[in-house]
C-alpha cells in the first residue's frame, strides 16, 4: 500500500486538529478519566473525518479502507491511547455493519448523525461472562409484537457513558444456544438508542451500573451497562435475524486492522522520545545513547515496528481488493499487541526512575498499550484463529 497525496492531506488535517484541539487537553482529560466526546466528535465530523469509508448519501466520503488505515495511523499522534480508541470505536468498530447491512432508515437515523459527529456510538459485544468467547453472550431479545424486549448486561463498553446508541449483539433465537444448539446462528445485531436524544436522558430500562476504572486508557469512558426489558422496534435489527455473529466477525476484521495501524506512529513516538532522552542523559562519563546495548535495542524495536507496518499495509491492500484477510489481520493484531507491550516496557527501562512517574509519556504508553493484547480479541484468540487457518487445530 502506498499513500497518495489525498491520504497525506487527510493525515495532515487530522494532525493539525490533534495539535490544536486534543493534545493540549490530554493531561486534563486523563486526570478527569473522561473526555468530551460529543464536542470532539462534532469537530471531527465538521472536518469530514468520521465517515471516510462510509456511503456518500449518509454524509461519508465513500473512500476505500486504506483511508481508514491512514486515519488510524495519524491518530497515533495523540499523546495517549484512550482518545484514539474512542474515535476508532466511532469510525471502525460500531459503524461498519450498520453501514454495510443496515436499512436506509437505520442508516439515516444512526449512521448519518454519527458521521456528522452529532451522535456518539458504541459497540456492545462483551459481557461479564463473555469476552473472548463471543458465542457465549447471554443478553437476549425476545419478540413482543413488532418489538424486541432486551435484557442483559454489557461490560467493557468504550464510549458507553456518553453514547447515544449501541450496536448491540444479542441472542434473538430460542435460548442461548439457538436452534440446533448452535450459538453462532441465533444472534443478531440490533441498534439500541441509549438516550432520548443526543446527550439526553438514558432510555427507560437502561442503567449505567458502573464506570470502570482501569490501569490505563484513563480518558476513555468504559461502562458496565444493564438492560432491563428495554423495548426496541424489530426494524432496528441490522440485516437478517440470526446473522449477527457473522456481521460482528466481519466488523472485527476491520477493528483488528485499525488496531494494528493505530499503533504505528505511537510506537515510533515512544522510541524517538527515548532516543532524545538517551542523548541528553549523562552517566559514566558519556550519555545513555552511547551505550551499545541501548543503540542496538532501539534499532531492533524500530525494525519490529516497520515489520508490523509492512504486514498491516499488505493486509490493507488485499482487503481493499476484496480478498479475505482474516489470517493477516489476526497476525497484525497479534503483533501490534505484543509490540505495544515490548516497546514501552523497553523504553521505560531506559528512562530509569523517570519512566516510573505518572507524568512521563512513555509510562502512559506502558499503561495504555497493555490493552492491545486483550481488547478486540486477545492474543490467545488471534493465535487460535491462526492455528485453525494453518490446519494445526480443529475448526
Amino acid at each position: 500500500m502506498r499513500y497518495t497525496h489525498e491520504h497525506r492531506e487527510i493525515q495532515q488535517t487530522l494532525k493539525r486538529f490533534i495539535d490544536d484541539e486534543i493534545n493540549p487537553h490530554v493531561d486534563e482529560w486523563e486526570e478527569a478519566e473522561i473526555f468530551p466526546a460529543h464536542e470532539v466528535f462534532k469537530k471531527l465530523g465538521n472536518l469530514g473525518l468520521l465517515g471516510l469509508t462510509k456511503p456518500q448519501e449518509y454524509g461519508g466520503a465513500g473512500l476505500d479502507y486504506s483511508y481508514s488505515v491512514a486515519m488510524a495511523e495519524a491518530l497515533g499522534h495523540i499523546e495517549c491511547g484512550a482518545i484514539p480508541m474512542a474515535i476508532g470505536v466511532q469510525t471502525d468498530m460500531c459503524t461498519p455493519a450498520l453501514a454495510r447491512f443496515g436499512s436506509d432508515e437505520l442508516r439515516r437515523q444512526f449512521l448519518a448523525p454519527a458521521i456528522a459527529g452529532d451522535m456518539v456510538g458504541c459497540i456492545g459485544v462483551s459481557e461479564p461472562g463473555a469476552g473472548s468467547d463471543v458465542a457465549g453472550i447471554k443478553s437476549r431479545a425476545r419478540k413482543d409484537g413488532d418489538d424486541y424486549v432486551i435484557s442483559g448486561q454489557k461490560m467493557w463498553i468504550t464510549n458507553s457513558l456518553q453514547a447515544d446508541w449501541m450496536c448491540m449483539l444479542v441472542n434473538t433465537g430460542e435460548g442461548q444456544s439457538g436452534a440446533g444448539g448452535n450459538p453462532h446462528k441465533n444472534k443478531s445485531l440490533v441498534m439500541v438508542p441509549m438516550r432520548d436524544g443526543p446527550g439526553g436522558k438514558l432510555t427507560k430500562g437502561i442503567e449505567v451500573a458502573q464506570k470502570i476504572r482501569k490501569i490505563g486508557m484513563h480518558s476513555s469512558d468504559t461502562g458496565l451497562i444493564y438492560f432491563d426489558e428495554v423495548r426496541v422496534p424489530q426494524r432496528y435489527r441490522i440485516g437478517a435475524e440470526g446473522q449477527g455473529f457473522i456481521y460482528q466477525m466481519q466488523q472485527f476484521q476491520e477493528e483488528r486492522l485499525w488496531c494494528a495501524a493505530s499503533t504505528l506512529e505511537s510506537l515510533n513516538h515512544c522510541i524517538q522520545w527515548t532516543i532524545d532522552y538517551a542523548q541528553e542523559r549523562k552517566l559514566f562519563g558519556s550519555t545513555l545513547a552511547d551505550q551499545q546495548w541501548v543503540q542496538f535495542k532501539l534499532a531492533e524495536l524500530k525494525t519490529e515496528v516497520e515489520a508490523l507496518r509492512a504486514l498491516t499495509y499488505r493486509a490493507c491492500d488485499l482487503y481493499v481488493s476484496g480478498q479475505d484477510v482474516l489470517e493477516l489481520a489476526s497476525m497484525a493484531k497479534l503483533k501490534a499487541g505484543r509490540l505495544n507491550r515490548e516497546v514501552p516496557d523497553t523504553c521505560l527501562q531506559f528512562w530509569g526512575g523517570m519512566g516510573f512517574t505518572l507524568e512521563n509519556k512513555v509510562s502512559r504508553m506502558y499503561r495504555d498499550g497493555r490493552l492491545a493484547s486483550i481488547g478486540g480479541g486477545a492474543d490467545e484468540v488471534m493465535l487460535g484463529i491462526l492455528a485453525k487457518l494453518m490446519g494445526i487445530a480443529k475448526r
